[in-house]
């Protein structure tokens, strides 16, 4: 009976209206329209706007398409208060509320509701100037982390974790970007830097309650492998499913009656420093993460919209996902991860993507637009595909992602090789934690 039911769920077909910011979820577009669906795609950022061309119907104005949808998936934070306006309407939209926008953008108010919810939390201390932060430092000397607040958060490159007991390396960049920046860098954070293992734990909310199983995930944000380089915001990640986390339980799980008082609908992930002593929450992300959400899918084995529908519609079901590990790196080429909009048109504008056998399983196209069936790059950031793999064990999963990027051929790419090789020693520690 099961089976029938929902074998009647997925052949009804919907229409999506996707609403982006960057363009960053043209994957989930083509995998809902590959699945039967009707798809419409809207980017907000005017240099994005190309991406998608010749994978998916775009629209001009998302706003004209409103009656036209079934359900509105908005992809980033900021959309919150349009979202629960447009659930007042009736509508299903998968998206943010006012109150997880703030949970992200405003580091302050999202570390204050862990504290609030009786969470641990880092010492933290936020500075309007770059002189009062450096005489903080000489005063309370340590080792910090220095998070740009609102929109310079987006700057990834910006984000240092200072490694000098002393802080000294701290004040030496914070005068480096006084220097550089002036008063235009906006409010941001030092926060004490803990050692430990990195991991985030993520679940799906359905306006009413969190939607089991929670996805563990390990991110790789150095651009080089080792972990060397500047930080990027993500160039990989890998991840498996679990139907109960110590870490889910002792942070996310906390917030399940706040967030239900707003209606949220979508992905709430917290990334957290965990060692010997405790959990210690990071940061929060209330939307899709990227590439986590595509690395998501490949361990997803439920139709994506059919699960959206289910979301949006408040159903309480479990998703169906594969056993062991999945693993994914994006492919990128210059001028990632900066911005440079000469060095992109000098060396990637247009720049096609070559398959060596006509296989494209596990490969998620991002900034791309295609013509005459070919796959070119555009956009303006230089992230060209993510590519994924799967496996019981963790090695499975390299090997699979691994063979799939052989059989790519970009001009001028990079890509981390390591993205997955921390987890023997994570597991390890965090099995003595007794966090697995």
């Amino acid at each position: 009976m099961k089976k029938e039911k929902l074998k009647a769920q997925i052949e009804i077909k919907r229409n999506f209206l996707i609403v982006s910011r960057w363009g960053e979820t043209l994957d989930m577009a083509v995998a809902i329209m590959n699945e039967g669906h009707a798809v419409k795609m809207y980017i907000e950022d005017k240099a994005s706007r190309e991406i998608g061309y010749g994978f998916v119907q775009k629209a001009k104005d998302w706003k004209s398409y409103i009656d036209w949808a079934d359900v509105l998936i908005f992809d980033y934070t900021g959309y919150g208060k349009i979202c629960s306006e447009l659930r007042a309407q009736g509508k299903l939209v998968v998206g943010g509320t006012e109150y997880s926008d703030l949970l992200e953008l405003d580091r302050n108010f999202g570390q204050a509701e862990l504290k609030k919810h009786g969470i641990k939390i880092l010492p933290s201390k936020e500075f309007f100037n770059f002189q009062d932060a450096i005489d903080y430092v000489k005063a309370n000397p340590n080792a910090y982390v220095i998070k740009p607040s609102g929109e310079t958060q987006e700057y990834k490159q910006l984000l240092f974790v200072g490694s000098d007991d002393e802080g000294l390396d701290v004040i030496r960049v914070l005068k480096a970007y006084e220097k550089s920046w002036g008063n235009d860098f906006g409010n941001f954070q030092l926060q004490r830097k803990v050692k430990g293992v990195e991991v985030s734990a993520s679940a799906y909310f359905n306006g009413k309650e969190f939607i089991y199983p929670i996805n563990i995930t390990f991110e790789h944000k150095k651009l080089f492998p080792k972990e060397l380089g500047v930080s990027t915001g993500e160039m990989g990640s890998s991840m498996f499913w679990t139907k109960d986390s110590p870490i889910f339980e002792a942070t996310l799980k906390k917030f399940e009656s706040s967030l239900a008082k707003g209606g949220f609908i979508g992905q709430l992930d917290i990334n957290c420093i965990v060692n010997g002593n405790g959990i210690y929450p990071l940061e929060f992300t209330s939307r899709f993460g990227y590439p986590q959400i595509f690395i998501q899918r490949a361990g997803i084995l439920e139709p994506l919209g059919n699960m959206f529908y289910k979301l949006a519609s408040g159903e309480s079901f479990r998703i169906n996902v594969r056993k062991g590990f999945q693993v994914g790196a994006y492919m990128v080429v210059p001028p990632f991860p900066f911005e440079d909009k000469k060095t992109f048109e000098l060396f990637s504008k247009d720049s096609v993507i070559v398959f060596k056998k006509d296989m494209k399983d596990g490969v998620h196209p991002m900034h791309l637009k295609k013509i005459n069936d070919e796959w070119l790059i555009t956009g303006n950031t230089g992230i060209a595909l993510l590519v994924t793999g799967t496996g019981l064990t963790m090695k499975d999963a390299q090997k699979m992602m691994q063979n799939r990027i052989s059989n790519i051929i970009i001009n001028n790419v990079y890509y981390r090789t390591d993205i997955g090789d921390r987890w023997s020693d994570d597991f390890d520690r965090l099995w003595s934690w007794g966090l697995l």
